[in-house]
């Protein structure tokens, strides 16, 4: 049985800019289970690394930087299959499990200690919003193949169902199955 969600979910997401680099690139690597060769690892550092190269405010001395971060960028797309640029707001600790089909736009925001699996695009609903994309809260579960479209914000601790194409909200602590995502809350 689905509810209908009305109310947006409020969704904060960390300033993991409070921590230094080595210090956000330490935290994903234990979060990776100590593994620099998770193709989901190295994804979350190349962020990382792009997001840092952006504090570098003359543009004269960060154009190194940018030049190794669009090769970074590229390689990880190209050869794990994992697209994460640096304009998404990443939380700490957030884990890409596997490789292959992840697609993620640019404005989306991904909270704490959430994990997306293989497969999963969060992206637009609409070609003519492009800065609609989805918000996720901290510790949420995407499962694989699992695709979340447009102006959605998922809850704190939510769960999505692999495969599930979600297209509207859900709230906190609830699950979302299916083609279109019914919501199961807890109850």
């Amino acid at each position: 049985m689905g509810v209908q969600i009305n109310s947006v979910p409020k969704i904060e997401i960390s300033e993991a800019s409070d921590l230094g680099l080595w210090q956000q690139i330490k935290e994903d690597w234990i979060a990776h289970g100590k593994d620099w060769t998770k193709p989901g690892f190295r994804a979350v550092a190349v962020h990382r690394f792009g997001v840092w190269r952006m504090t570098i405010k003359p543009k004269l001395l960060r154009a190194p930087f940018s030049i190794l971060y669009g090769m970074l960028y590229r390689k990880v797309r190209n050869q794990y299959g994992i697209e994460l640029p640096y304009t998404v707001e990443l939380g700490r600790r957030v884990i890409v499990e596997h490789q292959g089909d992840i697609v993620i736009h640019g404005y989306c925001a991904i909270g704490d200690d959430s994990i997306i699996r293989q497969g999963v695009t969060l992206g637009l609903r609409y070609l003519d919003r492009p800065f609609e994309a989805p918000k996720l809260g901290k510790r949420v579960n995407v499962g694989a193949g699992a695709k979340i479209f447009g102006d959605v914000s998922i809850g704190d601790n939510a769960n999505i169902g692999a495969n599930a194409v979600v297209l509207c909200d859900v709230p906190p602590g609830a699950t979302a199955v299916g083609i279109p995502a019914k919501i199961l809350v807890r109850g």
